[in-house]
């Protein structure tokens, strides 16, 4: 049980859609592959802004990509890109929605070789969740040796917007690391507390 003198998450205390969206998701694991690639995509909108404007118009994202549909997704042609860029559900940007097309196709190609996409990212922390044990927010990094890692092979896959940043705020969001703050009662729900 956790001590309740610890300090929880405070990033989630902003709002009531960031709060429900750490209680209930951020740090679950995660081995669906269209949930991964809605997080991906996701993950990739955020660029430059913060988490709480993407999750704002999440169901604008699903609506407007088929509910990350990946064969739909990577078929979609010129049409669909000047429909995205009208669509006021989702983040406007042509960069990000022209990566969120490519990078179903190269989704697709990961299941084609290993089975899934999922069995292709969590290779990367040895097909577990890596627990962390920070007790404050500063010393949660923006990256680590196993985003760096993941991040240069879906690189030289073809991916884009796959840097280790965004790879490391993908990894924490599908539960491939637990960042919950020890303090916080969903680090150990999430298996935090198991040696």
């Amino acid at each position: 049980m956790a001590d309740p003198d610890k300090q929880g998450c405070f990033w989630p205390t902003r709002s009531a859609l960031l709060q429900a969206y750490h209680d209930t998701e951020w740090g679950v694991p995660l081995h669906n592959d269209r949930t991964l690639f809605e997080y991906l995509v996701l993950g990739g909108a955020q660029a430059g802004l913060n988490w709480e404007i993407i999750l704002k118009r999440r169901e604008g994202y699903r609506r407007a990509f088929d509910h990350f549909d990946l064969a739909r997704v990577a078929a979609y042609d010129d049409a669909d890109f000047a429909r995205l860029l009208a669509d006021s559900g989702i983040i406007r940007n042509r960069a990000k929605i022209s990566s969120a097309i490519h990078n179903a196709g190269k989704v697709i190609e990961v299941q084609q070789e290993f089975g899934s996409f999922d069995r292709y990212v969590w290779q990367f922390t040895g097909g577990v969740t890596i627990h962390h044990r920070w007790t404050e927010e500063a010393q949660i990094p923006a990256t680590s040796p196993e985003s760096d890692a993941l991040s240069r092979d879906m690189i030289r896959r073809g991916f884009k917007f796959a840097g280790s940043t965004i790879c490391y705020a993908f990894m924490q969001a599908v539960g491939m690391v637990n960042d919950h703050l020890v303090g916080c009662r969903r680090w150990a729900e999430l298996g935090g507390d198991q040696k």
